[in-house]
């Protein structure tokens, strides 16, 4: 996992199982199925084949994050102080598409979805003895779940807002 002072809350490196087992849906998105090598987590991700291709097998690296700054949300970036240096900087870690701005995590990774996590499931499992959750977040109808030891899904938290990074 990410250190604390991050705005990374997930990461780790999966592999590909299957990709669209119950059929293609769409002519630009397929859903991947994908396992963990750290952290033995489950994936179940949708995602647009014209702009990220994978295939079955391959490997990739995820991450989860609440911001793309780098080393999470500024300090001391409170406009309602008065204070325009620091709204400056608060414009200054916003993702823009002309290229001004800082850059951030977003440089990193090949494939980015900012959405929103939307529910999590919680059970135990007998077999392994722990708590398995599974996080459900939607990238404006793209879905993903992650599914895992509670211990690896503490950082993401129901409602919030979530950056998903993709690299091979």
């Amino acid at each position: 996992m990410a250190a604390a002072a991050s705005s990374i809350v997930f990461d780790d490196i999966f592999t590909i199982n299957a990709i669209d087992k119950e059929g293609k849906k769409f002519d630009r998105v397929s859903r991947l199925y994908a396992h963990s090598k750290n952290y033995e987590m489950d994936l179940t991700l949708d995602y647009n084949v014209e702009l990220f291709p994978l295939q079955d097998e391959d490997s990739f690296a995820l991450a989860l994050a609440s911001s793309l700054a780098r080393g999470g949300a500024p300090a001391g970036s409170n406009a309602a102080d008065g204070n325009e240096d620091a709204a400056d900087d608060k414009e200054r870690d916003v993702w823009r598409p002309d290229g001004k701005g800082r850059r951030g995590l977003e440089d990193d990774y090949d494939y980015v979805m900012y959405g929103k996590v939307g529910r999590d499931r919680s059970c135990f499992d007998v077999l392994l003895t722990e708590f398995q959750r599974t996080a459900y977040a939607s990238f404006g109808g793209l879905l993903m779940s992650l599914t895992g030891s509670f211990r690896h899904l503490t950082s993401i938290v129901l409602g919030d807002p979530v950056y998903l990074l993709v690299r091979k």
